[in-house]
């Protein structure tokens, strides 16, 4: 029996030497990779910027306000990209989007809202420590609904980098605590990390239902009900909750700019987080975003006067290793799903450009055009060929009457 064990244990490592000495570094660093690490990183770098602005705004001017700051996200969300679906002709008009499908949009505007609000309203609960902490929750959530909704199947691979990631928070969390960082409220920490839970789980319902409609539907569909949406119920709730704060605000120059640049940071980061969900996953990009505490501590170095500490930079390192290697292997979709034939790859290509409607249909026209005169000429060159068979048999007949007489 110990003999067997050990056969399989050396099986199993030399099967694991040959994967290794198979790999090629050059099939894992790709240079799309690279674009969607670099792409990634820039979404973080946004959300750093937003985390500036409002902790100006809060600590400089006494601004506490996140739904007006989200109400001025969606607002230019909804003249951009719904305009764009007014715009529209066909089954892409907004009209037409909101007649098949409204209250699903309705419903992603509100889970959108409120996973914006809940996280801002739990720092005054709890800790700064335990928002980095928890907030990781969205990882599990974004892969069990990816699971279920999108049919992704991960690979061991996937759990290992996520886990990676994961260290590389926690090395953050104690370079906070090290570095005497732990902000925050204590006045009601139960409740400021349900608030945060809460948060977490609504992020990852939008990310899971933002990656399903940009890779199935269309990127500015998606922002403009979002902001269509989104522009209404923020709207009702600032007015509910936040008239008092905003009739309190001393509006000068610089206020007007720190929600100004919060406001286009936010705009661009909803812009282009489907363009990178598009070329990975939601869970990439997630994964991602993690490094966008880091990118704020290290401008609060200078901004705001933080301690820095070494394992800032250990942590930022192990969480880009994570990413990578969860980029690295791709995600196999369920092995239930049937297996794409080839005119559903044809039909792919031609609704690759789904953020066009009209072009896409003129695509899809062409195509029928293409397929229609492709089948006529079969059926010319068929019967070319009967006639020509038909010819053929004659005269052959005509031959054999013709050697018969004569030997007659």
């Amino acid at each position: 029996m110990d003999t067997k064990q050990a056969e399989d244990q050396d099986d199993r490592k030399d099967r694991l030497m040959l994967t290794i000495r198979k790999l090629n570094l050059k099939e894992v660093f790709t240079w799309q990779l690279a674009r969607t690490l670099a792409m990634g990183q820039g979404l973080a770098v946004l959300i750093c910027g937003t985390a500036i602005s409002s902790q100006y705004l809060a600590t400089s001017f006494h601004v506490n306000t996140p739904m007006l700051q989200s109400f001025l996200n969606y607002a230019l969300l909804c003249v951009t990209y719904t305009s764009m679906l007014l715009c529209r002709t066909g089954d892409g008009h907004m009209f037409q989007i909101l007649k098949r499908r409204w209250w699903r949009y309705l419903l992603l505007g509100l889970v959108d809202v409120e996973a914006n609000y809940t996280v801002v309203k739990a720092y005054q609960y709890t800790t700064l420590t335990s928002i980095q902490l928890l907030d990781c929750f969205i990882i599990p959530v974004l892969m069990i609904l990816s699971w279920w909704a999108l049919k992704t199947r991960y690979r061991p691979v996937h759990y290992i980098a996520v886990c990676i990631c994961l260290l590389g928070v926690g090395a953050m969390v104690g370079a906070d605590l090290l570095a005497e960082r732990d902000q925050g409220s204590t006045s009601n920490i139960l409740l400021g990390d349900f608030l945060v839970l809460i948060s977490a789980t609504l992020y990852a319902v939008s990310n899971v239902c933002q990656e399903y409609t940009v890779k199935n539907l269309s990127r500015v569909e998606f922002l403009g009900m979002v902001g269509l949406f989104g522009l209404i119920i923020s709207t009702i709730q600032m007015v509910i909750l936040e008239r008092q704060a905003m009739a309190s605000i001393q509006w000068r120059w610089e206020v007007g700019l720190l929600l100004s640049a919060y406001a286009l940071c936010m705009y661009a980061l909803y812009s282009c987080m489907p363009i990178v969900m598009r070329l990975s996953s939601a869970t990439a990009v997630n994964l991602s975003l993690l490094t966008a505490d880091l990118f704020s501590l290290f401008s609060g170095i200078f901004i705001f006067s933080y301690n820095f500490s070494s394992l800032y930079l250990v942590s930022l390192v192990v969480i880009l290793i994570g990413f990578i290697t969860f980029n690295a292997v791709p995600t196999p979709t369920s092995p239930a799903d049937p297996a794409p034939s080839s005119s559903s790859s044809t039909w792919e290509e031609v609704c690759d450009d789904d953020d066009d409607p009209v072009a896409t249909q003129n695509d899809i026209t062409s195509h029928e055009v293409i397929t229609t005169i492709t089948i006529e000429e079969e059926e010319e060159e068929e019967e070319r060929r009967k006639v020509a068979s038909q010819s053929l048999r004659q005269g052959n007949e005509d031959d054999d009457g013709g050697g018969r007489s004569t030997k007659l």
